[in-house]
């Protein structure tokens, strides 16, 4: 599980994708959870404006696992 800081209150899904590596543009972001391919907390997620909070988990198929932490 690699841990992904963020310095404010939340992260958008999309741009949490870009910051942990796993897609390089919006639009793969698009297509990615249109697939079925992200879980946030273990449930199946599509949208990309969903709100990541720190202690979010999210799991990306062919990417890995992650945690939402804060950076102090």
């Amino acid at each position: 599980m690699k841990k992904i800081f963020i310095h404010s209150e939340y992260i958008k899904l999309d741009q949490f994708l870009k910051l942990a590596d796993c897609i390089s543009t919006g639009g793969m972001a698009k297509a990615l959870l249109a697939e079925g391919h992200v879980l946030v907390n273990g449930e199946p997620e599509e949208r990309r404006g969903r709100k990541l909070y720190p202690g979010d988990r999210v799991s990306v198929e062919d990417c890995g696992e992650f945690t939402v932490s804060r950076e102090s």
